[in-house]
């Protein structure tokens, strides 16, 4: 009995070793959606890096230049999943770390976001391609 109580406590503390673990941590700190209500046609191009930050690849031509960014929606930050992965953690005596990690991995779908200026570094246009493999033809 006395076995018995001594390894229900050392899994319980092993177990709260998992709190700090890798499904918690990736379900607090996603990737926030990129707000693109803010860039419309016509804009200058230095008030599109402001907004969005640098982009991944820029490509300059003879008509003006396209700049190339990735990204991933629907993977925000949640305090809610965070606390749902603790709890199953808990449940589990860590075995919910597994899928909990891979299902916080595959979170969100990724995406590339192309926009175009013209000669005079003003917005033309915005388009999107679904996945982030298209980036591995411009490479």
């Amino acid at each position: 009995m006395r076995y018995l109580r001594l390894l229900v406590i050392g899994l319980l503390v092993v177990s709260l070793f998992n709190l700090a673990s890798c499904s918690v941590f990736m379900a607090a700190h996603g990737e926030e959606d990129i707000d693109l209500s803010s860039i419309t046609t016509g804009q200058d191009r230095s008030i599109v890096l402001l907004r969005l930050g640098q982009p991944f690849r820029t490509v300059l031509d003879e008509t003006g230049r396209s700049d190339t960014y990735t990204a991933v929606r629907g993977n925000a930050p949640s305090v809610g999943r965070a606390i749902g992965h603790v709890a199953l953690n808990l449940a589990t005596l860590g075995l919910w770390e597994i899928a909990g990690t891979f299902i916080e991995s595959s979170a969100g779908d990724g995406f590339t976001l192309i926009i175009k200026y013209g000669v005079d570094d003003k917005l033309k246009s915005v388009s999107t391609a679904p996945g982030r493999s298209g980036l591995d033809s411009l490479m």
